[in-house]
């Protein structure tokens, strides 16, 4: 997998949820605007500061966490 150096988690920033650059801007949010609908290039229109590879990135870490497991810690 390539590198996510875009992507940041910062407990201070939007209560640690993944972000763009340390930004207040969620990679949900991001990739909320895509599955609405929402182009690259409306999102770059509306949100000035993102790049086309901050978009890119955001796609790329919510496929990532979709593939992740998680398991229940035994009790034992």
């Amino acid at each position: 997998m390539k590198s996510l150096e875009r992507i940041t988690v910062d407990p201070a920033v939007m209560g640690g949820k993944a972000c763009i650059r340390g930004m207040r801007v969620t990679v949900g949010m991001v990739v909320g605007l895509l599955a609405a609908g929402r182009s690259h290039a409306e999102i770059l229109s509306a949100y000035p500061y993102l790049e086309r590879e901050d978009i890119d990135q955001s796609l790329a870490y919510a496929a990532w966490r979709l593939e992740e497991r998680e398991l229940p810690l035994s009790a034992s």
